[in-house]
């Protein structure tokens, strides 16, 4: 049996509901093992966090394997079960399940853990040339797929959207492609009123991660949520708005209200673990003018009388195909990929023969 000192775990981030959770796990530990929150994730090591102060720790191989044949891993924001050996090293014994758990996909199928037990997901997207609308729809397909609460933050409105007049026609863009229960926030990252106009999801034991692409604002809204220089900052490009990957790794910090919030690197690979079911929640307004198409098996393609393709802006369902796609071939056993594989392929040499015979003709 361990002890829990709730109060001194508050402060990284421990819940009433992670604390009732723990009650089905911590018998079963060693009482010489110690309750722990991941900090941040290396090739190698771990940082963790006692509540007070932070140590480094590897983690055992029969929990690296135990987690491969889940299909998981260690993330940042996991609470553990971590003790030393005779040597003095930390080793961490096990994992607490997450309560939640954002994990993205490569391109080749693969699931890579993302984040856990985190309450809010703050969506930072640019007012410069880094608001890009099919993008926050991919990321609110990751973080909504997770149960996680999406925040969306429109950062650097005070040189992108200084004014009423230019700042309502972008709102009106999201207001348009998303739902109007969704929160979206415009602030000046560098501001101590961005960390105003957040407070209400960074109360004492809330935990909140910031996910967008680089060059969005990311670190300096950490900075200004912490009140200090605790992430390096850069430059972005003045052609594109695009920054360097000035934070390579995630990692887990604590505010001076008691929150914590994770600050990402941008995204290279960004495919939502989603299935298909999801899929269809998360796109319910194509759900649901999917029942007066004229067809009932209608693809929302080029089928006459689709009354999806009226009712639904264009870019979005190209989006909502192409995510469909990906959850589709994610479910696929390697034969069925190979043999998809073999028929693109087909259809390819096909149409390159058609075409140099008609040149020829």
């Amino acid at each position: 049996m361990i002890d829990i000192d709730f109060e001194q775990l508050r402060r990284i981030g421990l819940t009433p509901a992670m604390a009732q959770h723990l009650a089905m796990h911590t018998a079963a530990q060693d009482g010489s093992q110690t309750l722990m929150r991941l900090v941040e994730v290396h090739r190698e090591t771990l940082r963790l966090h006692d509540g007070q102060v932070e140590h480094s720790a590897r983690a055992l191989p029969r929990l690296t394997r135990e987690l491969d044949e889940r299909d998981t891993a260690l993330a940042v924001g996991d609470w553990v079960f971590a003790g030393t050996d005779v040597h003095g090293d930390r080793w961490v014994h096990a994992q607490v399940p997450p309560l939640s758990h954002i994990a993205r996909r490569d391109a080749d199928g693969s699931r890579h853990a993302v984040v856990s037990n985190v309450d809010t997901a703050l969506l930072v997207m640019g007012l410069d040339d880094d608001f890009n609308l099919r993008r926050l729809e991919r990321y609110l397909t990751l973080v909504q797929g997770s149960g996680v609460h999406p925040v969306v933050v429109l950062t650097k409105a005070d040189v992108a959207a200084p004014t009423a007049e230019l700042l309502a026609p972008m709102l009106a863009q999201l207001r348009e492609r998303f739902s109007r229960s969704l929160d979206v926030l415009a602030v000046n990252g560098t501001h101590p009123s961005a960390a105003h106009a957040l407070a209400p999801y960074l109360h004492a034991g809330q935990t909140v991660v910031l996910m967008g692409s680089s060059g969005a604002g990311k670190s300096t809204l950490t900075n200004t949520l912490a009140g200090e220089a605790l992430q390096d900052t850069g430059a972005v490009r003045e052609h594109d708005s695009r920054g360097k990957h000035t934070t390579t790794s995630r990692s887990l910090h604590c505010l001076p209200g008691g929150a914590c919030v994770i600050d990402t690197p941008g995204l290279r690979a960004l495919r939502p673990d989603v299935d298909e079911a999801t899929l269809a929640w998360l796109f319910d307004d194509i759900g649901r003018l999917a029942l007066q198409c004229r067809f009932r098996d209608c693809r929302h393609l080029d089928e006459p009388g689709c009354a999806v393709r009226e009712g639904v802006g264009g870019d979005r369902l190209r989006n909502y195909h192409k995510l469909m796609r990906e959850a589709r071939r994610d479910t696929m056993t390697v034969l069925e990929r190979q043999q998809q594989a073999s028929v693109w392929r087909a259809r390819g040499k096909a149409t390159r023969a058609w075409m140099k015979m008609k040149r020829g003709a």
